[in-house]
């Protein structure tokens, strides 16, 4: 069981619902972000998502998209951030989910990514741009590496699709709440509860919701239909605002502690 797994078992026992945390890895730098990660867990987040800087982020609105414009800026690789999760784990456990595109996979090659991946720490892959139609053997491969297939469904899903979604994925489905990119609302998607319960028909596995959470109110509402939330959007955009403030991970711990607070009461 690797530590995404034994984390929603812990969640599941203690009745609590999960926190997931999206960061885009070296948004300002790799030091900043393996900092973030360790205040992150301190303030009771779960699980963390990292997103590995990319070119040309598609599934992503302006606020991660100039995350991960920053992130290649600091000069963030995926080899310097797989080193960075190195380091971390010799003072974090928490469950990492690296959030990538596929470019990434196939230019460092799959098989050695993967290996790679588990070698350092890293629990989980969610390939934004990599369907199950055509992932050949990624999943046996994610298998055998003990990691999890963390795969998307949105308010498009079909019922055939959840199924076919539902048989290869593992460790949480992460469902998209709204249609586009990522990016912070002022209400969240009022069919949430209608789909979690479609998407339960055709999977155990915890359901983690995610797109547009970005205040305890939200967190609090959406968390009732879910095992678990994604906040990314309004947590990148603290991070944009206090960047460069010495203050960094207090001031961006100070606003996430509310929402996990709101979930956990």
């Amino acid at each position: 069981m690797n530590r995404i797994s034994a984390q929603f078992q812990r969640l599941r026992q203690n009745q609590q619902k999960g926190f997931v945390v999206y960061l885009g890895a070296g948004d300002p730098s790799l030091e900043a972000t393996q900092a973030l990660v360790i205040g992150m867990e301190k303030a009771g987040v779960d699980i963390v998502e990292l997103g590995v800087p990319f070119s040309d982020p598609l599934a992503d609105g302006l606020v991660n998209q100039l995350a991960a414009q920053r992130g290649l800026e600091s000069g963030t690789t995926p080899r310097k951030l797989l080193e960075m999760i190195r380091r971390l784990r010799l003072e974090s456990q928490v469950p990492i989910v690296l959030y990538v595109y596929y470019n990434i996979l196939h230019r460092y090659g799959i098989e050695r990514w993967i290996t790679d991946c588990a070698t350092v720490g890293v629990d989980g892959l969610l390939v934004l741009d990599l369907p199950p139609e055509e992932s050949g053997d990624y999943e046996t491969q994610m298998a055998k590496a003990g990691l999890s297939v963390i795969y998307l469904m949105a308010p498009t899903t079909t019922i055939d699709r959840m199924e076919l979604i539902a048989k290869g994925a593992s460790g949480f489905i992460y469902y998209v709440s709204r249609e586009g990119v990522t990016g912070m609302q002022n209400e969240v998607a009022t069919n949430i509860g209608t789909m979690t319960a479609k998407i339960r028909a055709h999977t155990d596995l915890p359901i983690a919701v995610g797109f547009g959470i970005s205040n305890p109110e939200q967190a609090r509402h959406v968390a009732s239909f879910a095992e678990a939330i994604v906040v990314g959007s309004a947590v990148v955009n603290q991070i944009a605002t206090h960047g460069q403030d010495p203050d960094l991970v207090t001031k961006v711990v100070e606003f996430v502690r509310p929402m996990v607070a709101a979930i956990k009461s």
